[in-house]
């Protein structure tokens, strides 16, 4: 008979050695609170990058040069938006045991004539979103050393030979990997933001509070911005990583944590999440909630750093024509100095290298529950990627502009949205599904509100432009 599986709260009901203090005690309770924190941390950072990827940089300083502090609402709203949703996502993993593709595939009944469409629907959104993450990859490597854009398309298509070597060790690595690229990016976005320093703080407040979108292209601006924190992909992917997350702590060998690769976490099926009681499924969920609001929090911070640092560099309002990335950033380095210029560029390549990763998980966390197929990882991501290495350079061959291909891609993915957004609504609010952990009324009310809001955004923006 196999031995009960030991569950991580048992592994945490003393305090872990080196600690000071008596169990019990204020100061020893506040320390195993901050333990098992730690110890939890990494689905939702991993999250994050998804808010802070190439496609945010692209919205915002779309926003910030042309529209000066008018749409720091959007950035804020869509911040919150994707918090809520966000935590949803996690909350689905922790209490069912499955993730969002699977269980849209048992409510479809794993018919292929309803299962397919679907998957290709979000295919495309994963498409889409690593379209952004390469062109981020490729402007941070032009800018940093000044290689022309054609080739760095083609040195940009190679991050997947870092990804992959990493993908087939320990996820633990893959975490750290995620933690050292957010730092860099947090760490240069402040740092600017303390150089510049000089903003109308009551056009912050004003703008932050008060929607306002002057023409069309806000308007356009504005969905994108919302299409580039409200991720798709990062919906499908949170729910996988706090499940595998939760039984990966709960399934210690030799008293220490199993280490897992992306394979061996996506071989999991959720057959043993039955053990946990809901003592533990809440005690979990609570740590999942302040997970999300730290690193969301950090990473809507971010985004309206990134449109800030923008304001000052152009004057006037409406879309500038000559804006590139390119440009951009040598206005920064001619107003505040090289050095400030080379950190933004940095957190660019940073962010797109960091976002590829997020994206190569979450495609074949798609493909696995919505299909039940899984692929060498190694021949998913270069396929992904040749997919939008071709139309990029295609597209700089012909002198298009970066900038608008990143707005671009994100205002598509807005239009994705729903595809994950409404069945993860759905299931977090049957009991059926959640358990104990089913959404409450005021959670109901907020998600059905952000559904209605986005639907409307993707529809103004449908009607402006027919």
């Amino acid at each position: 008979m196999a031995p009960a599986m030991r569950l991580p709260w048992k592994r945490t009901l003393e305090p872990p050695k080196g600690f000071a203090g008596r169990h019990g005690t204020a100061k020893s309770d506040f320390r195993h609170s901050l333990w098992q924190f730690a110890r939890w941390v990494g689905p939702a950072l991993m999250v994050s990058i998804a808010y802070m990827d190439p496609g945010n940089y692209g919205t915002d300083i779309g926003a910030g040069a042309g529209y000066k502090y008018d749409l720091l609402w959007a950035g804020w709203l869509a911040s919150a938006m994707a918090m809520l949703l966000q935590y949803l996502s996690g909350k689905l993993g922790i209490a069912s045991g499955h993730h969002l593709a699977e269980l849209v595939r048992q409510s479809l009944g794993g018919k292929r004539r309803y299962v397919i469409p679907y998957w290709l629907a979000a295919e495309a959104a994963a498409a889409a979103t690593d379209l952004a993450e390469y062109l981020g990859t490729v402007l941070g490597l032009n800018i940093l050393f000044g290689i022309p854009l054609i080739y760095c398309a083609i040195f940009g298509a190679l991050d997947v030979i870092i990804l992959l070597t990493m993908m087939t060790r320990r996820f633990r690595l893959i975490e750290q990997y995620f933690a050292i690229l957010i730092s860099i990016l947090v760490i240069g976005i402040f740092y600017d933001l303390l150089v510049i320093g000089h903003f109308d703080i009551s056009q912050v407040a004003y703008g932050s509070v008060f929607p306002l979108a002057r023409d069309n292209t806000a308007l356009f601006i504005a969905v994108g911005m919302i299409g580039a924190t409200v991720m798709p992909h990062a919906l499908f992917v949170h729910s996988w990583l706090s499940k595998n997350k939760m039984d990966l702590l709960g399934t210690p060998v030799n008293g220490a944590t199993k280490a897992a690769s992306i394979a061996d976490m996506s071989a999991k099926t959720g057959e043993n999440h039955h053990a946990y009681t809901a003592e533990q499924r809440h005690a979990t969920n609570r740590l999942h909630r302040n997970e999300t609001i730290i690193a969301l929090s950090i990473a809507g911070v971010v985004n309206a750093g990134i449109l800030l640092v923008a304001i000052p560099l152009f004057q006037g309002y409406g879309v500038n024509v000559n804006l590139t990335v390119q440009s951009f950033v040598a206005g920064m380095s001619q107003i505040y100095g090289p050095a400030i210029g080379i950190l933004f560029a940095l957190t660019l390549l940073a962010s797109g290298l960091s976002s590829s990763a997020l994206g190569t998980i979450a495609g074949q966390v798609i493909m696995e529950g919505l299909i039940g197929k899984r692929w060498n990882i190694w021949a998913r991501r270069i396929i992904t990627r040749m997919i939008n290495v071709f139309p990029t350079t295609i597209a700089i061959l012909l002198g298009l502009s970066p900038l608008v291909l990143l707005i671009t891609s994100q205002v598509i993915l807005s239009l994705m949205i729903p595809l994950p957004m409404i069945p993860l609504v759905y299931y977090t609010s049957k009991t059926k599904f959640m358990g104990a952990l089913v959404n409450r009324r005021l959670t109901i009310i907020l998600a059905l509100v952000t559904v209605a809001l986005i639907l409307a955004f993707n529809g103004l923006l449908l009607t402006t432009l027919v």
